[in-house]
């Protein structure tokens, strides 16, 4: 009987413990909304998820995704549930449907498809438009695209996505018979050289609040060429119904000119993207739950971006030394493997930091995983090099006496040459630390967090303190961890291995 009692005291609390966690569990659930890294979509992402707090659902931010694609790729894997997209962009850029379809033949196609939902509209066009200074318009007389082919000296330049989009320039250039060379400039920048007349046309959102700020004029699409590209919530068809329900109370809520004025609280006014969304979900009397919206403090966010920053760089380190250390003394042992060892970590080293960061997100989704993948990937070659550097440079004078006195190759290698190719090595891992540092800010672009992130929003908003926010902390990182390798190496190298300047 006692033994009966006692299995009872154990059970029963662990079922109340469990049936009170599950029931917090299933009442707290958890929604990952993204967002691309521009304006307004770090705005109507803020929107969605101050939306679904209030709502007492949990939300992740995975904002300033590093594009229409990446973003896509994300819902489509799963990685996010929710971003803000265009109807325009998803038939134009991502579907590239050959012909104009109506918005119930888009969601057909997405849900057959994708298996995705495109929810009701905002209510806003946010058209692509071409825009160059007013005073140069007036100048040259210039009102529509088509006047452009008057003036083949006028120097253009593009953002990249669209230079590169069925919608973007090679439609525009067919449309207008555009015959020029336009060059890809990152969008925030193209303002800025726009007003220092270093470039003369750009690409433009036609709710974007730095037209007004860098006074250009739009030019009138004369031949209709841009699709409608009409903001809405995508979201994966499998999302809980209440969360679409919730999104649904969004639906024509903004209109063009209220995206305007949005964009331009935070681009002219300098106001956070979370302020302006609060400031729009109270005026539009969706915020039901009568809650605070509490901001962390600037000091806390950086320290929790700089301990995210540290642990993608971390984790990837380790993991390159555990790889390249041992590879690096193959490479010394068995010389046949030693060129395609070495032309492959190289080949590694050669693919630009955001292709391979994007090539990383079909096998890992987004966020950290990927980012310290393509991090470890990029600290191989320093490490790997400078181990079979080293153990290739000991004085063969070394090498002999150490088999003249009996030692086997692995006491030879254990004693004599990993000691005296320590400082090289650490050198190496040196070296991988500080490049990963540097390539870590763009992890960012991946949803990965980080000092990448001010980056990120910086450029989006053409804000250099924004810029410098990320920027410093991760060169005073790289400082710090230059002293800190300086001081293992004094205690981890023998003095009379350490290297002095001639006198």
């Amino acid at each position: 009987m006692r033994s009966v009692d006692m299995r009872a005291l154990i059970i029963l609390p662990m079922t109340l413990f469990f049936l009170v966690g599950g029931a917090n569990a299933a009442g707290v659930q958890t929604v990952v909304v993204g967002s691309k890294h521009f304006n307004e979509g770090y705005i109507l992402a803020e929107i969605i998820a101050q939306l679904l707090e209030d709502r007492d659902f949990r939300v992740e931010r995975k904002f300033g995704l590093g594009g229409t694609l990446i973003c896509f790729e994300a819902l489509k894997n799963g990685n996010i549930d929710i971003y803000p997209e265009y109807s325009g962009t998803l038939a134009e850029a991502i579907l590239k449907l050959p012909r104009r379809v109506s918005d119930a033949d888009l969601r057909g196609i997405l849900k057959r498809r994708f298996e995705m939902e495109l929810l009701g509209s905002f209510g806003f066009n946010n058209s692509y438009a071409i825009a160059l200074s007013r005073s140069l318009a007036q100048q040259r007389g210039l009102k529509k695209i088509s006047d452009l082919a008057r003036f083949p000296g006028l120097r253009f330049g593009f953002s990249y996505e669209f230079l590169n989009r069925h919608d973007g320039w090679p439609g525009l250039a067919r449309t207008y018979d555009l015959a020029v060379r336009p060059v890809g400039i990152e969008h925030g920048f193209a303002y800025q050289a726009i007003r220092e007349s270093m470039l003369d046309v750009t690409d433009v959102y036609i709710t974007d609040g730095d037209i007004e700020k860098f006074d250009l004029f739009l030019l009138k699409d004369d031949k209709q060429y841009f699709p409608q590209y009409l903001a809405a919530p995508l979201v994966r068809a499998e999302l809980d119904g209440r969360i679409k329900q919730i999104l649904g109370e969004l639906a024509g809520t903004i209109m063009d000119d209220q995206m305007r004025k949005l964009n331009a609280m935070v681009v002219l006014e300098g106001r956070s993207f979370a302020a302006v969304a609060h400031g729009f979900l109270n005026e539009a009397g969706l915020l039901v739950s009568g809650r605070q919206r509490v901001e962390e403090s600037k000091w806390t966010i950086m320290l929790f971006r700089t301990l995210t920053h540290l642990k993608l760089t971390l984790i990837a380190l380790i993991a390159g030394m555990v790889v390249a250390i041992p590879f690096g003394i193959l490479v010394y042992r068995v010389r046949a493997i030693s060129r395609p060892v070495m032309y492959i970590a190289g080949l590694l080293q050669t693919i630009p930091s955001i292709a391979l960061l994007a090539f990383m997100i079909p096998l890992f989704g987004i966020g950290a995983k990927p980012a310290i993948m393509a991090l470890f990937l990029y600290s191989l070659l320093p490490i790997l090099r400078n181990t079979a550097a080293a153990l290739f440079s000991i004085d063969p004078v070394l090498k002999k006496v150490s088999v003249g006195i009996g030692l086997t190759a692995q006491q030879r290698l254990r004693y004599v040459e990993l000691p005296l190719a320590a400082p090289t090595i650490l050198a190496g891992i040196r070296t991988a630390a500080v490049i990963n540092i540097g390539t870590a800010t763009l992890a960012a672009f991946i949803g990965a967090g980080g000092l990448g992130e001010p980056i990120v929003t910086g450029l989006a908003l053409n804000d250099t303190s924004l810029i410098l926010e990320g920027a410093i902390p991760a060169a005073v990182l790289a400082i710090m961890t230059e002293w800190a390798f300086e001081g293992l190496e004094k205690l981890m190298v023998p003095a009379h291995l350490l290297q002095k300047p001639a006198e």
